[in-house]
């Protein structure tokens, strides 16, 4: 009686204005109608204090972290934190047998031990610019997609240009947003020095690893702390010993607090690319098409780095960045799927797209316009169906498969005539993809892809390779592997350095595995010319369908879909019920770390260091306890994140951090197509275990000591 009970009281406090929970709000366009509904979900500072471009405020304590995360500056000394998978890269690149950081973790006892990441960098947002009339100025109704596409880029390139003329440390961006009807610039500032100062042992900062991923409850450590670095004038700076800790304008406040049932969250960050206005036919196009090719795909290259990653060290250290990010987005690919088709969302879609229909019908400046608009995504999203997943398939066993064709194709693309800093920079990244190859690894993902590429598209869309394959080598797949490999200069540094000190006598078009390389873009090409009538009526009639929608309920508050500008979204921790008879509370502690322990014993996912688990049972968590004495490990709210967001900072009603969001959880998998208030949660891990972790396990207090507690 009493679980009822209290699950009845979670869905009335998570109900109150689910509406206003809903959303990435662009920080420099908070309506009043948004600003309202953070007030009365308990927000306690203004909005200038968030976002102002004229003076310091909480936006500025916010950063894109590499960008493909985020992040937020916690110290007048440049101290940023992030999360373990952000930074999971630079601590794999930092690492050897000898010197295992992924498994031991890292500490940098002073900063003269901080370790530079040269590839990484940090970006701040100063202000944005709503520059929709000046870029559709330059188009008009008499273009073509190519055509308008091809204008907006010019100005777009035009209004950025102007912006680094008149400061070589700005970026200036445009970007597009509800669809390509409106615009933006984003000016922000870069900074290339971000040295690694902190990283727990994965046994922390990927607790319970595949198996918990995109899961709740969580009991994942999931942060990682860096540095920024800046000139004697707090200037951006390429990386050299002189750089000295960037001072930055707005530190984000650290509460020891903590949050209870309803409390207001906010959370500030970078979310990568959302499709909530996508109509069915693109839904369903991605469901059969991008999502499976990457679940069939990925599982069986994944299966093939997992075998041998268990086996060595030296393999787990060189595969264990590249294997993180790819099955991360093979399991999202597979709950999205599973939520789409459990949640109905291709349902609830198509009666929507009846109701507009209708409207359409109804409306007559709409019908003399988009009377076929619904007729017109169908048909041409029907007639690229088949070239579309081919086209999926093709990338992920390809182009984002074998290794030996991504050397060749970076090869290919290598521009010898660029900026001296981007030659040297994408020379590095070419060695880096061989100091992280095994060659008999890499030959079997080869041949095992070239098998699964062949029996899930049709025979019309298999490239040359497979003609030789059949005729030469009587199907053999593994024969042609085994020959290409042997017979390729650039399966070795060797070959690489013939390229790039020009010898005259290895002519690298000739090369078997550049060959490959040319007849794969050939291939790519091909495909993507087969699509292309329908690709660009489709674009046109996407970008028609977002406008119609939001003209039809002309009423309600819409915000643009994630494109990894920085978004704001609000909403209270929440706990949820995911199906009858289950309950799950808003917050982890310690003992669910024992419990997976015990239910995974003699899994290396879910070990645990002796030093941490004695820490757990002294219980000696001081001022990072709750007032029950208890250490929160993680906890949820109904904040609206996607990918991106890993890193984001999460706050109280004071602007006060709380922790960092690093993940959405299984039932709400299809949240980048539609927000499900009832289940959707922003899995986060609590600031206070950060805390404890880095000065009690990492035995780092002097960190500690440069954030603003509260």
């Amino acid at each position: 009686m009493r679980l009822k009970q209290i699950i009845l009281l979670v869905f009335v406090v998570c109900s109150m204005g689910v509406h206003a929970d809903e959303g990435m709000w662009l920080l420099g366009n908070l309506n009043k109608q948004t600003r309202q509904a953070m007030k009365e979900l308990g927000l306690q500072m203004p909005a200038d204090k968030i976002y102002s471009p004229r003076k310091a405020s909480l936006k500025d304590a916010v950063v894109s972290f590499g960008g493909f995360c985020s992040g937020v500056v916690v110290s007048e000394d440049g101290l940023v934190f992030t999360n373990h998978h952000c930074g999971f890269s630079s601590i794999q690149q930092h690492s050897t047998v000898e010197h295992d950081y992924l498994k031991d973790g890292f500490v940098a006892h002073n900063r003269s031990e901080e370790l530079p990441n040269p590839e990484l960098y940090v970006r701040f947002l100063l202000r944005t610019e709503d520059v929709t009339k000046r870029v559709l100025k330059a188009t008009d109704d008499s273009m073509n997609e190519a055509q308008r596409t091809m204008a907006i880029d010019s100005i777009a390139r035009l209004i950025s240009d102007e912006v680094s003329r008149k400061d070589s440390t700005l970026v200036g961006v445009v970007d597009a947003y509800y669809g390509g009807n409106e615009f933006w610039l984003s000016v922000y500032r870069d900074f290339n020095d971000v040295r690694l100062v902190f990283a727990p042992p994965s046994s922390i900062g990927k607790f319970g690893w595949d198996t918990d991923n995109w899961m709740w409850p969580r009991h994942t450590g999931d942060f990682s702390v860096f540095r920024i670095y800046s000139d004697k004038n707090n200037r951006p700076a390429d990386y050299s010993p002189e750089n000295v800790p960037y001072h930055p304008p707005y530190v984000a406040p650290v509460s020891l607090d903590g949050y209870k049932e309803g409390s207001f969250c906010m959370t500030l960050g970078y979310p990568g690319s959302t499709e909530r206005f996508l109509s069915s036919f693109g839904i369903e196009e991605m469901m059969n098409g991008m999502n499976q090719a990457m679940i069939d795909v990925r599982g069986v290259k994944q299966a093939i780095w997992k075998r041998e990653m268990d086996r060595r060290d030296d393999i787990r250290i060189k595969y264990a960045s590249k294997y993180d990010e790819s099955s991360n987005y093979w399991k999202n690919s597979i709950g999205t799927n599973k939520a789409i088709r459990k949640l109905k969302v291709l349902e609830k879609k198509r009666e929507m797209e009846a109701t507009l229909r209708q409207w359409i019908q109804n409306t007559p400046g709409e019908r003399e316009e988009l009377m076929h608009l619904l007729s017109s995504l169908e048909l041409n999203y029907k007639s690229r169906r088949e070239a579309n997943r081919a086209l999926a398939y093709f990338g992920e066993s390809f182009v984002n498969g074998p290794e030996l064709i991504q050397l060749a194709l970076e090869i290919l693309n290598f521009d010898f005539e660029g900026e001296e800093k981007q030659v040297i920079a994408h020379l590095k990244k070419i060695i880096e993809k061989y100091e992280d190859l095994d060659l008999s690894i890499d030959k079997e993902v080869f041949t095992a892809l070239l098998k699964e590429y062949r029996e899930k598209v049709p025979a019309r869309y298999l490239p040359p390779m497979y003609q030789t394959i059949d005729t030469l080598y009587n199907g053999d797949d593994k024969a042609y592997v085994d020959t290409l490999y042997a017979r390729s200069e650039i399966t070795t540094l060797r070959g690489l350095k013939r390229f790039f000190e020009k010898d005259t006598t290895f002519n690298i078009i000739e090369d078997p595995a550049i060959s490959l390389g040319i007849d794969m873009l050939a291939s790519y090409y091909d495909m993507n010319f087969e699509m292309r009538e329908a690709s660009e009526k489709i674009e046109r009639d996407e970008r028609l369908f977002n406008a119609a929608v939001r003209r039809m309920y002309a009423d309600r508050n819409f915000y643009p879909d994630a494109n990894s500008t920085m978004r704001l979204s609000f909403g209270t921790v929440c706990s949820y019920s995911p199906f009858d008879g289950a309950f799950y509370n808003y917050y982890t502690t310690p003992m669910g770390i024992f419990e997976k322990m015990r239910d995974h014993q003699g899994d290396p996912d879910f070990e645990v260091s002796p030093r941490l688990l004695e820490l757990f049972c002294a219980g000696d968590f001081g001022r990072y306890a709750d007032e029950k004495g208890e250490m929160k490990v993680c906890f949820i709210s109904n904040n609206d994140i996607t990918g991106g967001n890993s890193g984001s900072a999460m706050f109280n009603s004071k602007g006060e951090l709380l922790g960092l969001a690093f993940d959405g959880n299984w039932e709400a998998m299809s949240s980048d197509i539609v927000f499900e208030p009832e289940l959707q949660r922003c899995i986060g891990v609590d600031v206070r275990y950060m805390l404890f972790v880095i000065e009690k396990y990492g035995e780092a207090a002097n960190l500690v000591k440069e954030l603003k507690i509260k």
